[in-house]
């Protein structure tokens, strides 16, 4: 059984929730039906200091105002102009943070990520949601749901039956230009999982 995360789960250390956050459920519910994946792979961006988030340097602007507000709620972006990234807004309260959801497995409402992904039946299911924008192509998530609340009914994150597993944790990705933060090991993944977007060196 599943049950939603309260919001005080998101008002924590961002490093304990990013962690913490593997091995629990994104749920999506759309007119076409709900869709649920379990979180694989996360990454934590902390401001004002890191040089790799938005906020660095308290920036605040339309898109990143979501992460100076209530924590528990989406902070939804663009790359590219085309592609979409989903955080979850974390941490102590008015400093901003958040937690990529980098990726999932899915687990329901498989055919519909297919569907909107526009992709063809003989894609490998590892191949369906192995990276933050494929999550949110496959989980139907735009920058219009920038802001959204994460404990309502329509985007959120849920505890379900706990199954072990290895925690491994590396430099977070595509943040060669971080400085100092670029190596900071901030980015955790179920070791072991076909569906985690980049495989660690062994």
């Amino acid at each position: 059984m599943l049950t939603k995360l309260p919001r005080s789960f998101y008002e924590r250390d961002p490093l304990i929730v990013s962690r913490e956050l593997l091995g629990k459920f994104l749920v999506r519910r759309t007119e076409e039906g709900e869709i649920v994946g379990r979180i694989v792979e996360t990454e934590a961006y902390i401001g004002p200091h890191d040089k790799a988030s938005h906020t660095y340097k308290n920036r605040k602007t339309k898109r990143t105002a979501v992460q100076f507000g209530e924590r528990g709620h989406a902070y939804i972006f663009r790359i590219y102009g085309i592609y979409h990234c989903f955080c979850a807004v974390v941490g102590p309260k008015y400093v901003p943070a958040a937690t990529l959801i980098r990726a999932v497995e899915p687990v329901q409402g498989i055919e519909l990520m297919r569907k909107n992904r526009q992709l063809r039946g003989e894609t490998p299911i590892t191949e369906l949601t192995n990276g933050p924008s494929k999550v949110c192509r496959a989980f139907a998530l735009t920058d219009e749901l920038n802001g959204i609340d994460l404990c309502g009914d329509e985007l959120f994150i849920c505890s379900g039956e706990e199954e072990k597993f290895e925690v491994g944790t590396s430099k977070r990705i595509g943040v060669d230009y971080a400085e100092e933060y670029k190596d900071v090991p901030w980015r955790f993944f179920i070791r072991g999982n076909k569906f985690v977007s980049k495989k660690p060196r062994e």
